[in-house]
């Protein structure tokens, strides 16, 4: 895990811990954490089945690796390995210069749709909370040239990351999944939103307005 080069003293949030004072208590982390590891072990010994078959489909689909990682921009700026089971081809991003996700992508691996519409491809993240990477509810991470492209597009971006990032959260479930500017910055709005109520009870009731969304590409 290394730091990564946010550049935040030409940014308008250069000190953003000084900047924005985030409503959770010294015992809400301490539960909040706590609630991880629980939520992440369970989940994990509970969907152990399912990967394992869904990693064997994709085995068997396209020869390599069946989990994909890639560097996110985590808590503080440090960088993070997130996992995915790979549901595209090997080297996909070689295959066109599509940076973003769309819809009838042709970089998909055969029946392996389905794992990226109820983000079962998204299920290994478990062991990043586990690690305390991550946390079920925060904002989404995001790739480190994604990161430095937006903080220099949009003020304030970098304010995100005074949190670890998580799985679930408000601008996914208010938002969904967007690949433009003008999404980004609405994202970002309810990021900075989430991070101002941000409290137990705030995470419990996003999660239970997380599952409506599973199934919903778009939507996460």
């Amino acid at each position: 895990m290394t730091a990564y080069g946010i550049n935040m003293a030409h940014s308008s949030a250069a000190s953003p811990l000084r900047e924005m004072t985030i409503s959770s208590r010294r015992v809400d982390e301490v539960v909040r954490r706590l609630l991880d590891i629980l939520a992440g072990s369970l989940g994990l010994l509970l969907t152990l089945p399912l990967l394992v078959v869904c990693g064997l489909w994709i085995k068997w689909m396209d020869p390599g690796p069946v989990l994909y990682c890639q560097w996110r921009v985590g808590c503080q700026g440090w960088l993070f390995p997130i996992y995915k089971l790979r549901t595209m081809r090997l080297k996909a991003e070689n295959l066109g210069e599509t940076r973003f996700a769309i819809a009838g992508d042709p970089r998909v691996l055969p029946g392996c749709n389905w794992m990226r519409k109820s983000h079962i491809d998204e299920l290994p993240q478990l062991w990043n909370i586990l690690l305390g990477q991550m946390t079920l509810v925060g904002p989404r991470p995001e790739r480190p040239e994604v990161f430095d492209e937006l903080c220099s597009r949009i003020p304030g971006f970098s304010r995100r990351i005074v949190v670890r990032p998580g799985l679930t959260g408000l601008a996914q479930v208010k938002s969904g999944y967007t690949n433009d500017l003008q999404g980004m910055r609405r994202k970002l709005a309810y990021d900075l939103r989430y991070l101002r109520q941000r409290s137990l009870l705030t995470d419990l009731r996003l999660l239970f307005r997380t599952v409506p969304c599973v199934w919903d590409r778009s939507a996460l």
